[in-house]
C-alpha cells in the first residue's frame, strides 16, 4: 500500500470529540502553526535580573522626543519606568512627615532590630512603604544608613509603627533621631487579587439587625493601573482610584525627571474640577484630551462615583476638566449597562465597552467635542483586559464566548470555547490578559484555570491562520511593542513576592531551562474504520534549523486505539500499546510497530536549546483485517 501522508489542519479542535476531529489536531502546549505547520513557540529570558516589587498588572512603552525608550511597570505595591535595565521606583506618595512631628521620634530596644516611630497621625497601614531620611546619632547604635532607606512598616498604633533594620541595637533608648527627620509615605499597596466577601459593616449603617454581617458581598479589587502618555509625560491611574501624573518634560537627560515621583493630576499648576476618581484614565492622541471613564460627576461630591459616566480634560491640558465657553472640557453618559469596564483607543475611534453593550466614542471638533454611538448590546467582555487590537481589528473575551469587531461587532469562532469557559476560575477574571504577538500573527489571552488563582493558562488565536491553540504559562501582564522589537511579559509566581520582566521570541528555552512542547492529532483510520491498520515505518520531515543543541530531537508517539471509546494504552497484546520513537535532524526513517483501528500522532520535546517544525510526515501502514 502507498504511504499514508499525515497532513493536519492547522489549529486545535477541543469541541469535537477526538474521532470526529479527523484531519486535524487535538491536544497540545507550547506550540503555535506558522504558515500552516506546527512548530514550538518562542522561548523566553529575563529581560533584567532585576527583581520588582508586587505582581505586575500592567506594562506600557513609549518613546520621547528625546529619544528615551521607557517602559511604565504597575504593580500592586509599585510604578516604575524602566530604562537601560534599570528600574526607577515612581510610585506617588501620599504624605511627607517632617518636623517637628518626626523630631527624636525614634525609639530601640536593647538586642533588637525593631525600631519604633512615634509620629502622631501618621495614616500608615501595615505593609505600606516609607523612605526614611535625615536620621542623625545612630539611635541605640543601630547605623543611621541602616534607618535612612526604604522600609515597610507595621503599624501599632495611629501614633506609632516599627520597621525592621538588619543590625541589632545595643542600648534601649528612646527620643532619638535628630530633628530632621523625613518620611516620605507612599500611596498603600492594593490587593494582590481580587477578593470577595461578607463581613461587618459591608451594608448602610443601621441597615440590619444589629451583630449581623452584612448581606452586601465585599469586592476588594486587585490593583489595576492604567497608563497613557500624554506628549513626553505619563498619563495613570488607579482602577477606580486616583489620577496621577509624572513628567518627563523636555530637559536634555531623563536623569532628574527618573529621580522624582508621579504626583496627583489634581496638584498641577492650573488644575480644575480633576475627578478624584476614575476606572481608567486614556489619552485621545489625535486631539490630545484627556478622557476619564467612570468617574466623579462634574461638581459632584468628593465621595461621588458614576460608573457610565465619561469626562475629558481641556484640549492639551490635563489638569483643567472644567467645561466653560472657552475650554472643549464636558462630559457624556453612557446609556446602557450598570458600569464601564475598558476603553480602548483604536485607529479612529475609542471603543467603550460596558458589562452589556459596546460604544463607539469619537471627536467631532465640534461644541460638543465627542459623541457616542451604541455599536453593540447584549454582549459582554469577561475583565477589563481582556481585548486587543491587531490589524485594525479589535478581539476581546467575552463571559462565554469570543468576539471581533471590524466595523461591526460578531462572534469569533473558537474550537476552544468548551476547553477554555469550562475552566476558568469566574472569581479572578480581573487578572485575564490579552496581547497580540504580532510576529506571529497571534492574539493571546491568558487566563487562570478553574483550579487556579492565577493566570496560569493561556489560549491563541492566529487571525491569519484562523487557528487556534493553547497551553499553560504563567503571566500576569503582556505587551507587544515594536519599539523595543519583542513582546515583554511579567512573571511573579504565586509564593513569590517579587517579579520579573520576560523577553518573548529570544529563546528556545523557558529563562534557561527546557520548554516542554507537545502536539497529539485526533484520531485517523482508513477508509471508514471498519479495518485495523498495521504501521511498519514512518519517514519523518522536521526542520531543527532554530536549534542551538548539538543533536536536537523530538519524540514521535503512534497510540493506537482497538475502538473510538478505548484507551490509547490498550494492552491487549504488544502491537497495540503506545510506541515511541526519537527522530534527529537527519533521521531518515523510524520503524514503528502498532496496530489500531484508530491512532493519533504524538510530537514531543522536552530537551534544552531545542527548536523543532513539523512537515509532512508519510506513515506506511496497510490493513489488517477486522478483528
Amino acid at each position: 500500500m502507498p504511504f499514508l501522508k499525515l497532513n493536519f489542519r492547522p489549529g486545535v479542535n477541543r469541541d469535537q470529540t477526538s474521532y470526529s476531529g479527523e484531519g486535524g489536531w487535538y491536544e497540545c502546549d507550547k506550540i503555535r502553526f506558522f504558515s500552516g505547520y506546527p512548530q514550538k513557540i518562542g522561548g523566553w529570558i529575563k529581560y533584567t535580573p532585576t527583581a520588582f516589587v508586587g505582581v505586575c498588572r500592567q506594562l506600557w512603552n513609549w518613546i520621547t522626543s528625546q529619544s528615551d525608550n521607557l517602559l511604565a511597570l504597575g504593580t500592586d505595591k509599585k510604578v516604575y519606568i524602566e530604562t537601560g535595565g534599570v528600574y526607577y521606583d515612581i510610585t506617588p506618595l501620599r504624605a511627607t512627615l517632617t518636623s517637628p512631628a518626626t523630631d527624636n521620634c525614634i525609639s530601640t530596644t536593647n538586642t533588637s532590630k525593631t525600631v519604633t516611630f512615634t509620629v502622631v497621625n501618621h495614616g500608615c497601614q501595615t505593609g505600606d512603604y516609607v523612605t526614611i531620611s535625615g536620621v542623625t546619632g545612630n539611635p541605640g547604635g543601630i547605623p543611621n544608613a541602616e534607618i535612612n532607606a526604604e522600609h515597610v512598616v507595621t503599624v501599632l498604633t495611629s501614633s506609632t509603627f516599627t520597621i525592621t533594620v538588619t543590625t541589632a541595637a545595643t542600648s534601649t533608648t528612646s527620643s532619638q533621631g535628630g530633628t530632621a527627620i523625613s518620611i516620605a509615605c507612599q500611596i498603600s499597596p492594593g490587593y494582590r487579587s481580587t477578593t470577595f466577601g461578607y463581613g461587618w459593616g459591608t451594608g448602610a449603617w443601621g441597615g440590619g439587625p444589629w451583630g449581623l454581617a452584612g448581606s452586601t458581598p465585599v469586592v476588594l479589587l486587585q490593583r489595576d493601573w492604567w497608563f497613557d502618555n500624554f506628549d513626553n509625560d505619563l498619563v495613570m491611574n488607579i482602577r477606580k482610584g486616583a489620577i496621577y501624573y509624572w513628567e518627563r518634560g523636555t530637559l536634555t537627560s531623563p536623569a532628574t525627571a527618573l529621580a522624582n515621583r508621579a504626583v496627583l493630576l489634581s496638584s498641577l499648576t492650573g488644575a480644575q474640577d480633576v475627578p478624584n476618581v476614575a476606572m481608567q484614565v486614556l489619552v485621545s492622541q489625535n486631539d490630545k484630551h484627556l478622557l476619564a471613564f467612570g468617574c466623579q460627576p462634574y461638581g459632584g461630591l468628593s465621595t461621588d462615583y458614576d460608573p457610565l459616566l465619561i469626562r475629558w480634560a481641556n484640549q492639551d491640558e490635563p489638569q483643567n476638566w472644567r467645561p466653560s465657553s472657552l475650554t472643549s472640557a464636558g462630559f457624556l453618559r453612557v446609556s446602557r449597562g450598570s458600569e464601564i469596564i475598558r476603553a480602548l483607543a483604536t485607529r479612529q475611534e475609542i471603543l467603550v465597552w460596558t458589562n452589556s453593550s459596546m460604544y463607539s466614542l469619537q471627536y467631532l471638533g465640534t461644541t460638543d467635542v465627542f459623541g457616542i454611538q451604541e455599536l453593540a448590546d447584549n454582549i459582554s467582555i469577561i475583565g477589563p483586559r481582556a481585548v486587543a487590537t491587531a490589524n485594525n481589528v479589535t478581539y476581546w473575551m467575552g463571559q462565554d464566548k469570543f468576539y471581533v469587531y471590524s466595523g461591526q461587532v460578531q462572534t469569533l469562532p473558537c474550537t476552544l470555547r468548551q476547553h477554555v469557559f469550562k475552566n476558568i476560575n469566574f472569581n479572578q477574571t480581573d487578572q485575564i490578559v490579552c496581547g497580540t504577538n504580532e510576529g506571529y500573527t497571534e492574539i493571546w489571552w491568558f487566563y487562570p484555570s478553574a483550579n487556579s488563582e492565577w493566570n496560569d493558562s493561556y489560549v491563541i488565536f492566529n487571525h491569519l491562520e484562523g487557528a487556534w491553540y493553547y497551553g499553560t504559562i504563567v503571566r500576569t501582564a503582556w505587551l507587544d511593542t515594536a519599539l523595543r522589537g519583542n513582546p515583554f511579559a511579567c512573571q511573579t509566581l504565586e509564593a513569590d513576592a517579587d517579579g520579573y520582566t520576560l523577553e518573548h521570541e529570544v529563546s528556545v528555552n523557558d529563562d534557561g531551562a527546557p520548554m516542554v512542547s507537545y502536539l497529539q492529532s485526533a484520531d485517523f483510520d482508513l477508509g471508514d474504520g471498519e479495518q485495523f491498520m498495521l504501521t511498519r515505518r514512518l519517514l519523518p520531515d522536521f526542520n531543527f534549523t532554530e536549534s542551538t543543541a548539538q543533536d536536537p530531537t523530538v519524540t514521535l508517539t503512534m497510540r493506537p486505539k482497538r475502538f473510538s471509546g478505548s484507551a490509547y494504552t490498550n494492552t491487549a497484546s504488544d502491537t497495540q500499546n503506545v510506541v515511541e520513537a526519537s527522530v534527529g535532524t537527519y533521521t531518515e526513517q523510524v520503524f514503528i510497530r502498532a496496530r489500531g483501528r484508530q491512532m493519533a500522532l504524538k510530537v514531543a520535546s522536552e530537551d534544552l536549546d531545542v527548536q523543532w517544525q513539523l512537515g509532512s510526515l508519510r506513515l506506511d501502514v496497510r490493513p489488517d483485517g477486522k478483528r
